[in-house]
């Protein structure tokens, strides 16, 4: 596989990540500026926005939390040369996961559907990580 098509997926997830914060902002001025919401009632705790912003901050804030594994695996993979098609593909199924859920989150957040796409790449990104081990313990590096 090339560098480009291996980073691709991660070129998205963290303009997704971008996204979010960009929507986050959008969502917190436009409470501040119509008056709904007041700095000194949100300066020391992000609980005190309303809903719809606090979903958007927790989808943004999710960013960080398992697409960590992601971000990990992507570079061990691509410097073991253990990134094929495979590869590829899952790692485009765990970004699209974190799109829809993040979609789900600061849309209807329908909490059922939500967890189900979080699940899911959560099972997508563990199969990565199993696929990766089972390569490298079983397969001589090639460095």
């Amino acid at each position: 596989m090339t560098i480009q098509a291996i980073l691709a997926p991660v070129f998205v997830q963290v303009f997704l990540t971008f996204g979010l914060l960009i929507f986050l902002g959008r969502r917190r001025f436009a409470e501040i500026g119509a008056g709904r919401v007041r700095i000194g009632e949100i300066a020391l705790g992000e609980r005190n926005w309303p809903p719809k912003v606090q979903a958007a901050a927790n989808a943004f804030s999710n960013q960080f939390e398992i697409p960590l594994l992601f971000f990990a695996l992507v570079p061990l993979a691509l410097y073991t040369r253990k990134a094929d098609l495979l590869f590829v593909v899952l790692a485009w199924l765990f970004v699209a996961t974190r799109a829809a859920h993040a979609y789900i989150f600061v849309t209807s957040n329908h909490v059922p559907t939500r967890f189900r796409l979080f699940m899911a790449g959560i099972v997508i990104l563990g199969v990565m990580w199993l696929i990766f081990a089972w390569r490298i313990l079983l397969t001589p590096l090639a460095l």
